[in-house]
C-alpha cells in the first residue's frame, strides 16, 4: 500500500528524479495536457537549477505524463481569471516563464525533451530551446495564439524567425499545426524517434555513464532516429516564402487571394478567423524579431507586450469563445483589418516598467 509521501508525490504537477545518469523533469497534469502553472515553472527552475549542479547527470530529461501530450501551454483559463480580477498573477506567470525560457536556452548540459503529442504555447517554450528536441508520429507543434487574441509568445519571435524563408511567418500567424516532419523543416524540432521506441531510447539515457559528453547523448538519440512520416509543408514551402514575404497583413492577404490556389484559399480561410488587432501585432513583432541579437531581446519585446493584453478586448474574447463558453464563434474588436489603427498596434510596443533582464535591450536593438 503507498504510503502518504508516495500518493503526495502522484499529486505534484511536476515530478522530478534522478534515473541514472538523467535528470527528469515529468509535467504531471495530464487531465489538463499538462498545462503550465507557475508552480511549475518554479519546479523546473529549481529542478535545473540542482541537476546542474550535480556531477552524476549527464543531460536532463523533459517529457509530459499521460498520452495527450507533453504540454499544451499556459494555463490560460487561470491567466483569463487573474486578468479579469486585475491580479499581478498572470504577469507574475509571463515573467517566470519567459525567464525560464531563457534559461533552457543557455543551460549547460544537454536538455532533451520528447515532443510526444500535443506541444503548444507554452510547451513549445520549454521545447523548442533544448538541445535535443526529439519529435514522433503523434506531434501536434502548434502556435494557436491569434486565435485566442494574443500572439506567439516564449520568445515566439525568435524562435519562427531564424531561419531563411517565410515558415515561421506562416506558423506564427495561421497557427496550424504542425506534425513532426514539419517541425523538423521549420527548425523547431532536430530528430523524429517512433513512440514506440521511446522507453528503449529512454533506457538508454539512463544508462549512459555520468561523465558521458554532449556527442555521446547526441550518438545515443541517433541510434533511435528515423525519418519521419511525410509531412505537408514541403511542397508549399515556395509559395509560403513568396506569399508572406510581406510586411502588412493586407499585402499578405492579398498575395494569398491573386495566388487563387486551393493552398492560398485554405489560407485565406483560416486568416479569417483569426483577430484582426493579434495579426497585426504578431507580425511586427515578428518581422522586429529577425534583426534581434538575442533570445533575451524578443523575449524583452513580448513581456512588455503582455500589458496591453491585458487591457484588451480581443485576449478576454478569445478566450471566453475558446475555453470557457467553447462556441468557437469570437466577436473581435476591431473586427476587420481594415479598422485596426497604428494606435491599436503601437500599445504593444511600449516598453515595460519592469524589464525582464538586468542587463535590458541592448542599445541599437530594436524595440
Amino acid at each position: 500500500m503507498p504510503s502518504t509521501s508516495d500518493h503526495l508525490a502522484t499529486e505534484a504537477e511536476t515530478l522530478v528524479e534522478r534515473d541514472g545518469a538523467l535528470g527528469r523533469i515529468r509535467l504531471n497534469r495530464p487531465k489538463a495536457l499538462n498545462s503550465l502553472t507557475l508552480q511549475m515553472v518554479r519546479d523546473m527552475e529549481a529542478a535545473l537549477d540542482g541537476f546542474e549542479r550535480d556531477s552524476a547527470i549527464a543531460a536532463v530529461l523533459v517529457t509530459g505524463e499521460g498520452e495527450r501530450g507533453l504540454c499544451a501551454g499556459g494555463d490560460i483559463r487561470a491567466i483569463y481569471d487573474g486578468g479579469k480580477a486585475g491580479s499581478d498573477a498572470p504577469t507574475t506567470f509571463w515573467r517566470e516563464e519567459y525567464k525560464l525560457n531563457a534559461r533552457i536556452g543557455h543551460y549547460p548540459k544537454p536538455y532533451i525533451v520528447i515532443m510526444d503529442g500535443i506541444v503548444m504555447g507554452g510547451g513549445v517554450g520549454i521545447s523548442v530551446y533544448g538541445s535535443h528536441r526529439i519529435v514522433t508520429e503523434r506531434t501536434r507543434f502548434a502556435m494557436p495564439e491569434t486565435g485566442i487574441g494574443f500572439f506567439p509568445d516564449v520568445g515566439g519571435s525568435w524562435f519562427l524567425t531564424r531561419q531563411a524563408g517565410e515558415l515561421g511567418t506562416y506558423v506564427g500567424l495561421t497557427g496550424e499545426p504542425l506534425g513532426a516532419a514539419d517541425a523538423i523543416l521549420c527548425g523547431l524540432a532536430d530528430v523524429f524517434v517512433p513512440s514506440g521506441r521511446l522507453p528503449e531510447l529512454i533506457e538508454a539515457l539512463v544508462s549512459l555513464p555520468p561523465d558521458s559528453p554532449r556527442e555521446a547523448v547526441s550518438i545515443t538519440i541517433a541510434s533511435f532516429s528515423e525519418a519521419p512520416p511525410v509531412g505537408v509543408l514541403e511542397p508549399h514551402q515556395q509559395a509560403i516564402d513568396r506569399l508572406f514575404a510581406f510586411d502588412t497583413i493586407e499585402g499578405i492577404l492579398e498575395a494569398l487571394r491573386r495566388d487563387n490556389s486551393p493552398f492560398a484559399e485554405r489560407i485565406l480561410s483560416v486568416l479569417s478567423t483569426k483577430s484582426p488587432l493579434s495579426l497585426n501585432v504578431t507580425l511586427r513583432l515578428l518581422r522586429l524579431g529577425k534583426h534581434a541579437e538575442r533570445l533575451e531581446d524578443c523575449l524583452e519585446r513580448e513581456f512588455a507586450a503582455t500589458a496591453a493584453v491585458l487591457r484588451s478586448h480581443d485576449f478576454y474574447e478569445g478566450v471566453r469563445a475558446a475555453v470557457i463558453d467553447k462556441d468557437r464563434n469570437p466577436h473581435w474588436r476591431p473586427a476587420r483589418l481594415a479598422d485596426v489603427t497604428a494606435a491599436d498596434v503601437d500599445a504593444y510596443f511600449q516598453p515595460s516598467a519592469r524589464p525582464l533582464f538586468a542587463d535590458k535591450i541592448r542599445e541599437g536593438s530594436p524595440a
